[in-house]
C-alpha cells in the first residue's frame, strides 16, 4: 500500500538516502530542507509524486507555518520521519538565547508532530531520530538559562526527544505510533564528518532501520520504545527516561516552548 511519508532534513545524509529508498518503493514523498536548490535537485532525482517544503527548523514559527501548509494541502500523512538534526553550528544560540540543538533536535520535531496529528491516521507512525549519545537533560539549558558545549547539547537534546516520544505514546495509546530510533553511530553524514572528522560508516545501515521503523510489522507495537541500531534491538534508553519526575519536567519544558511558538 502506498504511503504518504514526510522526511525532515531530507536533502543530505540519512534523510536524503532514506527519501530516495522509500520513493523507489513507490511511496509518495514530502521532503523538507533548508536549501531550495538542494530540494529541487532531490525532487528531480526522485521524480514522480514528490512535494518539497523549505523551512528553517530552528525557527519554530516557520515550523508551525510549515505544518499549517501541509495540513491545507494533504488530507493524510501516514508517516513522519523527524530526521533533521544539528550538532556543531557556527553560532549555537539564537537571538532569544535558546540553543539551536534543542530547537532543531527536540522542539521542532515535537511541534511538527503535534500539529500534524489531526491528519495522521491511528496506524500512522512518528519516527524520531535519537542517538546513542544521550545525557541527563538540564532543563535550565533547554530554556536558555545555561550554555552547553556541543556534545552536551546534542546528547541532551536527543534524550529529551526520546523522553517526549515516550510520553507522546503514553498520551496517545490509540496512535499514531511514536518511536525513537538511534539509526547507528557515526554514519557517513555531513554532521559526522564535520563533528568528528571521520568518513563514517555505511549510510545504508541507517536507511534500512528508518525504512523498517516507518513501514515494517516489526515496529507495529513499538510505540513509546527506543530502538538502538548499534545493538540491532529495542533497548532501554538513558536511565533518566525511566524516571517519571525527570520525564515530566522535560516534557513540560518542551510543551511550554512549543506552545509559546503558537501564540
Amino acid at each position: 500500500m502506498t504511503k504518504t511519508i514526510l522526511i525532515t532534513g531530507a536533502t543530505d545524509g540519512i534523510g536524503r538516502a532514506t527519501a530516495l529508498a522509500l520513493a523507489a518503493q513507490g511511496h509518495r514523498m514530502i521532503v523538507h530542507g533548508r536549501s531550495a536548490e538542494k530540494l529541487n535537485a532531490l525532487a528531480q532525482e526522485i521524480g514522480g509524486d514528490v512535494t518539497t517544503v523549505q523551512t528553517d527548523m530552528s525557527d519554530l514559527s516557520q515550523v508551525a507555518e510549515m505544518a499549517r501548509g501541509l495540513k491545507s494541502s494533504n488530507d493524510r500523512i501516514d508517516v513522519v520521519i523527524n530526521n533533521a538534526g544539528v550538532f556543531k553550528v557556527p553560532e549555537p544560540l539564537t537571538r532569544d538565547g535558546l540553543d539551536v540543538r534543542f530547537l532543531v533536535n527536540t522542539y521542532a520535531p515535537a511541534l511538527l508532530s503535534d500539529l500534524l496529528l489531526s491528519i495522521m491516521p491511528n496506524d500512522g507512525r512518528l519516527v524520531h531520530l535519537s542517538s546513542a549519545a544521550q545525557a541527563p537533560v538540564d532543563v535550565d539549558a533547554m530554556k536558555g538559562k545555561r550554555r552547553l558545549n556541543d556534545m552536551e547539547a546534542y546528547a541532551q537534546s536527543k534524550l529529551a526527544l526520546t523522553m517526549w516520544s515516550q510520553d507522546f505514546a503514553a498520551q496517545h495509546p490509540d496512535g499514531p505510533l511514536s518511536v525513537a530510533v538511534n539509526p547507528g553511530s557515526l554514519l557517513a553524514t555531513k554532521m559526522v564528518r564535520e563533528g568528528f572528522g571521520t568518513a563514517g560508516n555505511d549510510l545504508n545501515i541507517g536507511v534500512d532501520i528508518l525504512s523498517r521503523a516507518a513501514l515494517s510489522d516489526e515496529f507495529s507495537d513499538a510505540s513509546g520504545r527506543y530502538y538502538d541500531n548499534d545493538s540491532g534491538a529495542f533497548a532501554a534508553p538513558h536511565v533518566d527516561a525511566a524516571d517519571a519526575d525527570k520525564v515530566a519536567k522535560v516534557v513540560a519544558a518542551i510543551d511550554g516552548q512549543i506552545k509559546g511558538a503558537l501564540t
